[in-house]
């Protein structure tokens, strides 16, 4: 299960930093294409979207980072926040769901569990 609950770590790492990329090309596109349109209510309004879709992506993003890296570091906390990250992904359809269901089935299997268990490392 090692490998397992590093590939788990891993991928929430890689997908988190894909979230905060997509937030900063969100808000390129969105703010510079109001600026680029040089239309004053164009702009005000991307001036308020940009940046509010950039940070819920962001925000959506950041907890999957720091559950992977507690992940690697076998860090039981982390077990429980991907664990949660992980319920919440069955309900994106498909692909949070099969990565949902797999992480599931990796951090409650009894094996995962005594790899974070105290005193364990």
């Amino acid at each position: 299960m090692e490998k397992h609950v590093t590939f788990v770590g891993a991928l929430r790492i890689g997908l988190g930093a894909l979230g905060i990329l997509a937030a900063v090309i969100v808000l390129v596109a969105v703010v510079g294409g109001g600026l680029i349109s040089g239309d004053r209510e164009a702009i005000r309004v991307t001036a308020i979207v940009g940046p509010v879709v950039a940070f819920f992506l962001f925000v959506l993003s950041v907890p999957g980072i720091i559950g992977g890296i507690g992940l690697l570091k076998r860090k039981p906390w982390a077990r429980f926040l991907v664990l949660v990250l992980a319920v919440l992904d069955l309900f994106n359809i498909p692909i949070g769901t099969a990565l949902g269901i797999y992480t599931i089935w990796v951090l409650m299997r009894d094996e995962t569990v005594q790899l974070f268990a105290p005193g364990s490392s």
